[in-house]
C-alpha cells in the first residue's frame, strides 16, 4: 500500500500526520511544486514582507511520525489517472498509489489586461515575496489590484515601508465580501488615515509602459503612475492535473464531509483550499473555504477517512463541524472572525463603532452565522461557542 499527496502545504503535512495517526504505515510521498517544505503563508503579506523572508523560520513543525515522508519538491504534478492509480509528475516521473490525497491548493488569478507584463506581480509563494520584498522602497509608487485581505494585508505593509500606496477595485469598498459594506468602510478610513488611496468602483483597463509597467490606465480615465503592480483579484483552484477523471471540478474537487471525492476508480480525498466540501454548521452547502484553519481540519479528516479506506474499513460518517476563522492585521489593527460572515443577509454592529474596537454580528434566517471583532479578539470567545452549539 502506498499514498500520494499531491501539495507540499499545511493540508499536505497534516494528512501525512492524521494518516499516520490514524494506524497507515506504508509508504508516503508528498509531491510539492515549490522547493520548500510545508511554510506559513500568511506571514507573506505581513511581518515577513516587512522584516525579509526567511523559509526556513516560517516551517512548519513536522511531528516525527512523518519524518520518513519522501518529499518531491520542486516538481508539480502534471496529470493522473485514477483507473491507473498514478500521478505523473512534470519531470516524467509516475508516482503508482493505493491511496490518493488531492492538496494542491490555489493559485492566485490573473487578468487579461493588456500592456507590459514586467512590473506584474502576486504573491502566493515565498519566492513571490522575496522579489516583492526588493522592490517595495520608499517612494515606490504601488499599485494594488483587489481590496481583499492580501491586498489590504500588502498596502498596510508596503506603507510601512514608506512606498506610496493606491488601491485599485471594482467594489464599493475593501473587503466587502466578507465584512459587509459599513465595516469595510471602517477599514477604508483606517487605510486612508494611513495614506493609502483607494479608487473603488473602478477597474485596471490597460498597462502602459515601454519595458515594464510605468502606469496604469482605469476605468475612469484616471492614469496613476506604477512602479510596482501587486495582481490581488482572487484565486484559482489547482485542479487541471486532475482533467479526464470524471470528477466534479465545478470549483475546486468535491468532496462529502468526509473530505472523500466522489469516484469509483481510486480512493481519493480532497483537503485544503481546494476541497469543496460541506460543513453541517452552515446548512451542508458544499463550499470551498480559503481560511488557515481549514487545511488543518479538513486533513485530519482526510487522513483519517483514507486510512480507514486502505485498511478496508468504512470511514466515519460523522458530519463534518470545523469553525472556520480567519484574522488579519493591518497597522496596528487586529482583526479577528469566526463563522462564515459572508453568508450572512443581515449584519449587526453591537459594541463599539467601525472606526474604532468594535463587534459585529452576521445574521441570516438560521441564526447568527459569524462575528467580526477589531481589537476585540478575547470578547470573542463566547461568540465562538455559539457559534459551535449550531451543530
Amino acid at each position: 500500500m502506498s499514498v500520494v499527496i499531491v501539495g507540499a502545504g499545511l493540508g499536505g503535512l497534516r494528512s501525512a500526520e492524521s494518516l499516520r495517526a490514524a494506524g497507515y504505515a506504508g509508504p508516503i510521498t508528498v509531491v510539492g511544486d515549490e522547493p520548500y517544505l510545508p511554510y506559513n503563508r500568511p506571514p507573506l503579506s505581513k511581518e515577513a514582507l516587512a522584516g525579509g523572508i526567511d523559509v526556513t523560520g516560517l516551517e512548519f513543525r513536522r511531528k516525527a511520525t512523518v519524518e520518513d515522508v519522501d518529499w518531491r519538491l520542486g516538481c508539480h504534478a502534471a496529470s493522473a489517472s485514477l483507473a491507473d492509480h498514478t500521478v505523473t509528475l512534470a519531470d516524467g516521473t509516475v508516482l503508482p498509489f493505493d491511496g490518493l490525497v488531492i492538496a494542491s491548493g490555489i493559485r492566485p488569478r490573473r487578468l487579461p489586461i493588456p500592456g507590459p507584463t514586467e512590473g506584474r506581480h502576486v504573491l502566493r509563494t515565498a519566492d513571490d515575496a522575496m522579489k516583492l520584498r526588493t522592490l517595495l522602497t520608499p517612494g515606490a509608487h504601488v499599485i494594488i489590484m483587489g481590496a481583499g485581505f492580501i491586498g489590504c494585508e500588502t498596502a498596510a505593509t508596503a506603507r510601512k515601508l514608506g512606498a506610496k500606496v493606491a488601491i485599485v477595485a471594482i467594489d464599493a469598498e475593501p473587503m466587502i465580501r466578507p465584512l459587509g459594506a459599513e465595516l469595510g468602510a471602517g477599514m477604508r478610513r483606517r487605510h486612508e488615515t494611513h495614506g493609502v488611496r483607494f479608487h473603488l468602483g473602478h477597474s485596471i483597463d490597460a498597462f502602459s509602459g515601454r519595458d515594464r509597467v510605468r502606469s496604469v490606465a482605469l476605468s475612469d480615465g484616471t492614469e496613476l503612475p506604477a512602479d510596482v503592480v501587486i495582481e490581488a483579484v482572487g484565486s484559482i483552484a489547482n485542479t487541471e492535473w486532475l482533467a479526464g477523471n470524471g470528477l466534479d471540478l465545478t470549483d475546486g474537487v468535491h468532496v462529502d464531509s468526509s473530505m472523500r471525492v466522489a469516484t469509483d476508480l481510486a480512493q481519493v480525498v480532497a483537503v485544503g483550499d481546494i476541497a469543496r466540501h460541506p460543513n453541517a454548521l452552515f446548512g451542508g452547502i458544499p463550499r470551498r473555504i480559503e481560511h488557515w484553519n481549514m487545511p488543518t481540519e479538513t486533513g485530519r479528516r482526510a487522513g483519517a477517512t483514507l486510512a480507514a479506506l486502505l485498511a478496508g474499513d468504512e470511514p466515519s460518517d460523522a458530519p463534518f463541524t470545523a469553525m472556520p476563522s480567519f484574522w488579519s492585521d493591518q497597522y496596528d489593527y487586529a482583526l479577528q472572525s469566526f463563522g462564515m460572515p459572508g453568508i450572512a443577509d443581515r449584519i449587526e454592529v453591537v459594541e463599539g463603532d467601525t472606526d474604532g474596537p468594535c463587534i459585529v454580528e452576521y445574521h441570516n434566517t438560521s441564526g447568527l452565522v459569524g462575528v467580526v471583532g477589531i481589537d476585540r479578539t478575547p470578547d470573542l470567545i463566547p461568540y465562538r461557542k455559539q457559534l459551535a452549539a449550531r451543530a
